[in-house]
């Protein structure tokens, strides 16, 4: 069974996540325009995934792969201490790149596939 999850961005061509069995694909959730701040984006988009996990039941422990994209490679440090703080217990794969995005002050944004047996 296949299960698409709403927009959370206001872009009704994706879904914020689909559900196919026991994974969970997760669409980009962005750091966002208010602060041009690479640690606040960073915590922005994983509060913005755990709100997006949470209306599927699951949390960011179940993440087994997040690709992050970055605007500029120089906030790769800071962007790694704040994967720290939110993966105690071990981090999920994870790749790294850099970007371009549509919106001039977002810093990053975040994809990945979560693991959940139903």
């Amino acid at each position: 069974m296949i299960r698409r999850m709403p927009t959370h961005c206001g872009d009704e061509t994706c879904s914020s996540s689909v559900v196919a069995g026991d994974y969970i694909f997760l669409a980009h959730h962005g750091g966002g325009q208010d602060k041009e701040d690479i640690i606040y984006q960073m915590r922005h988009t994983f509060e913005g995934m755990k709100k997006t996990l949470a209306s599927v039941d699951a949390t960011l422990d179940d993440m087994v792969q997040i690709n992050l994209y970055l605007r500029d490679i120089s906030d790769f440090r800071a962007a790694a201490d704040v994967f720290q703080d939110y993966f105690k217990n071990g981090a999920p794969a994870r790749m790294t790149t850099t970007t371009e995005f549509v919106g001039k002050t977002c810093l990053c944004q975040m994809d990945g596939i979560a693991y959940k047996p139903l």
